[in-house]
């Protein structure tokens, strides 16, 4: 446990620059205390201990603005930045090294008892705003853009971004932070595309035009 607790405390400091101390870390970190509040119901949870899990999520929820269900499964060095208004579902799955912000929802689309949330893979990046929707499932090392409605799969290692979310292509020159301001936009890049189209053929027809007119 206290392995585990040490970890954490690494993932805050590797994550945001501003932490100071371990004392800060410690005291005044929402996400933190929220992601060890969900270990706690989500034993109970697994434990069919239905009630008492979603008291303490009810009740970490209050303190720290984050709801965590507790039947959702995250793994190691986990990092909510900021962590106000991030709603994580039932039947969400996080893999290991994934760094969300603040307002970040992992929602489901069905009313049926079965998997209706999102399974996120190892080290992506979701950006402040985002929210994921149904049973989809989001690729390794892929980031997802501040603002962004996904609701399809999402390959490994591309960036999406947008309502709705669309590819934007490869993103190795992104910082693994997610510098939400400089990410590309594809439906400005397509809108570009297709006027540099427009004045190629423009051109083209005033030269046939030149040519006939001799």
């Amino acid at each position: 446990m206290f392995q585990r607790i040490r970890e954490d405390i690494k993932t805050v400091f590797r994550e945001d620059p501003a932490a100071r101390s371990k004392f800060e870390v410690l005291t005044c970190y929402p996400g933190l205390h929220a992601l060890w509040a969900h270990r706690v119901a989500n034993a109970l949870y697994r434990r069919r201990m239905f009630v008492l899990a979603r008291l303490i999520s009810h009740t970490s929820r209050f303190f720290t603005q984050i709801e965590i269900h507790p039947g959702a499964r995250i793994g190691r060095h986990f990092f909510i930045d900021h962590g106000s208004g991030v709603v994580i579902g039932e039947t969400a799955e996080i893999g290991d090294n994934v760094l969300i912000y603040q307002g970040v929802v992992l929602g489901g689309t069905s009313l049926e008892k079965k998997k209706r949330h999102p399974t996120i893979g190892n080290e992506v990046v979701i950006g402040a705003g985002a929210v994921l929707l149904g049973p989809i499932r989001v690729g390794d090392g892929a980031k997802i853009g501040a603002g962004s409605v996904v609701i399809h799969d999402v390959p490994a290692e591309k960036t999406v971004v947008g309502v709705p979310a669309r590819v934007a292509g490869e993103h190795a020159h992104l910082l693994v932070d997610l510098e939400h301001a400089n990410l590309p936009d594809p439906v400005l890049e397509a809108l570009q595309h297709l006027l540099n189209e427009q004045n190629r053929m423009k051109k083209q027809i005033r030269e046939m035009e030149k040519r006939h007119s001799r």
